[in-house]
């Protein structure tokens, strides 16, 4: 738990898919609310993975700023402490990438990364029912976390990317999502290029005693 860490730059060395099926098999143990297991899971790789990536991005293009959302994300006004938290960790993906808050076409061009997977070899794109309430998401977590610390195991490493769900017109388009799924996010999945400078920076977690409180009496 304390080695993954989110990556966003991968060599392309492939990954045998009975390693990608280890991983999910594993995963697929996570705890869900009454055995309900919400999670769907697409596996893209080869050339379908290259027409998704090649359509997201064209997608993209054509509509930067008005892509869709799927569910709420981050509140409008992000309250404090989340949103210093938020902004230092912009700033210093920012400056591991040479990419300033105002450099529109930087910014834009990192976004074109994030749907190309980041040039990992695998893409995984989940998706649940959408009958299902916004409690189900508690379940995704916990099959989301399994699946990145069984890539570790594996020696693999991986990029959980919720903005996937920017992407829902593609994805249903190309890989034949039923109109019954909302896409919840992506992944990307593969051998990190820890010669990136963003690949290899410290964040930095809260201690214990701010984020729990030891009740005995």
């Amino acid at each position: 738990m304390r080695e993954r860490r989110s990556k966003r730059a991968f060599l392309n060395t492939p990954v045998p898919m009975a390693t990608v099926r280890r991983i999910l098999s594993a995963a697929s143990h996570a705890p869900s609310s009454s055995n309900t297991q919400p999670w769907r899971c697409y596996v893209v790789t080869g050339e379908a993975r290259q027409r998704i990536t090649d359509a997201a991005v064209a997608a993209y293009r054509a509509n930067p700023e008005t892509l869709p959302l799927q569910y709420p994300f981050f509140p409008k006004d992000l309250p404090a402490p989340f949103k210093t938290r938020f902004h230092t960790f912009r700033g210093m993906l920012g400056d591991a990438q040479g990419v300033e808050r105002s450099d529109i076409v930087g910014r834009r061009r990192d976004v074109e990364r994030q749907f190309r997977f980041f040039d990992a070899p695998v893409g995984l794109i989940f998706t649940m029912d959408r009958r299902l309430e916004w409690a189900s998401f508690l379940c995704y977590g916990c099959f989301l976390q399994n699946i990145m610390l069984a890539a570790k195991a594996e020696g693999l490493d991986t990029c959980p990317q919720q903005i996937w769900w920017l992407q829902a017109a593609v994805l249903h388009g190309e890989l034949g999502i039923p109109d019954g799924e909302m896409v919840i996010a992506g992944m990307s999945l593969g051998h990190a290029d820890n010669r990136v400078p963003e690949n290899n920076m410290s964040l930095a977690k809260l201690e214990l005693d701010e984020f729990v409180s030891f009740i005995d009496a």
